[in-house]
């Protein structure tokens, strides 16, 4: 029979129709499936270069903690009106221009009122730094003093709150204006938790115990003077301003006693109850408004508060019941004067 080229070409068509007229194949033998799309997350919306600035300066040796703390709570003022953040270890009069909206400085040395008066423009807000004064476009936190026998006193209830059988010290340094402050308001502060105090064992002796650090001593000498607290059994000590060297600190760490002051080491420690220092970050944030309007030059107030505390040593039921005593002796319905 002859063959017809038409037909084979008929034929073709008709198998090629029938092959495409069934469902799509599910899966090609040995083929890896596709990635399932996932969803980008979307960038919050940066402030546009040229927008106003909010500067943080922090020293280098700033606690860990407190430096990671300053600048979320920084960023989160700043992003909220849509200024740029940022962060400096040092301000310079290059650092100074038209979109400089204010500076937060926490450094010692910032020369502030020098770079204010080459920037009218901006805020300055000093915090913790007590030889800047308020004025123009400069404020300050911290520039007032909270009294010693407020922090003696909240050391003396939370030393006696912690310590087994109310085993408190003080370590202070000999002709401190404050002594007789120090100790009576501590003694104040351990009588409002226990009353007498009274311990149950051996020795008994009346806590809390005071001990001076002469003025000429070296700081490899500290730590003699803390052993005689030590030996009479004390298990807390206060250490007054200006006591609380590196040298003195790493010392009480190694024979475990524990510690109450107002800068917290750096490096932390272990035996570190709290510091008992203004909220200068609290009164930050609420001092951040009247810096964006333009409503500086003053003081505002840091009242104090327990900072960096070790939330294994001094619990947070005991904290809430100190707080408590705290906002009532800043309110004035507690004294430190010894009943």
């Amino acid at each position: 029979m002859k063959f017809n080229p038409v037909n084979l070409v008929l034929l073709f068509s008709i198998l090629l129709s029938s092959c495409g007229s069934g469902k799509p194949a599910t899966g090609t033998p040995g083929a890896s499936p596709l990635p399932k799309p996932t969803s980008i997350p979307t960038a919050a919306p940066s402030p546009t270069p040229g927008s106003p600035r909010v500067v943080l300066v922090i020293p280098a040796d700033l606690n860990e903690t407190q430096s990671k703390n300053y600048q979320k709570a920084v960023y989160d003022l700043a992003t909220a009106q849509k200024y740029r953040f940022v962060v400096y270890n040092k301000l310079s009069d290059a650092d100074l221009d038209s979109s400089l909206k204010i500076v937060i400085d926490l450094s010692p040395d910032t020369d502030i009122n020098a770079l204010a008066a080459k920037a009218p423009q901006t805020q300055f807000l000093a915090i913790n730094l007590p030889t800047v004064k308020p004025g123009g476009n400069v404020s300050v936190l911290g520039g007032q003093s909270i009294s010693i026998d407020k922090i003696a006193f909240m050391a003396g209830y939370i030393g006696a709150a912690i310590s087994q059988d109310f085993h408190t010290g003080l370590l202070f340094r000999k002709g401190s204006p404050d002594e007789d402050t120090l100790t009576a308001a501590m003694h104040a502060g351990q009588q409002f938790f226990c009353g007498l105090c009274n311990p149950v064992v051996a020795p008994y002796n009346d806590y809390p115990l005071a001990q001076f650090i002469p003025d000429d001593a070296k700081p490899a000498e500290y730590a003699a003077y803390a052993d005689i607290l030590i030996h009479k059994q004390v298990d807390t000590i206060f250490l007054e301003p200006g006591v609380d060297i590196p040298e003195l600190v790493q010392y009480l760490q190694t024979v475990g006693v524990l510690m109450i002051g107002t800068k917290t080491p750096i490096p932390p420690v272990n035996g570190w109850l709290v510091t008992l220092q203004p909220n200068y970050l609290k009164a930050m944030q609420t001092a951040f408004p009247d810096l964006v309007a333009g409503k500086g030059g003053k003081t505002f107030p840091a009242p104090l508060s327990f900072n960096d505390t070790n939330n294994d040593l001094f619990s947070p039921g005991k904290q809430a019941d100190a707080q408590k005593v705290l906002d009532e002796l800043l309110s004035g319905l507690i004294t430190t004067i010894q009943k």
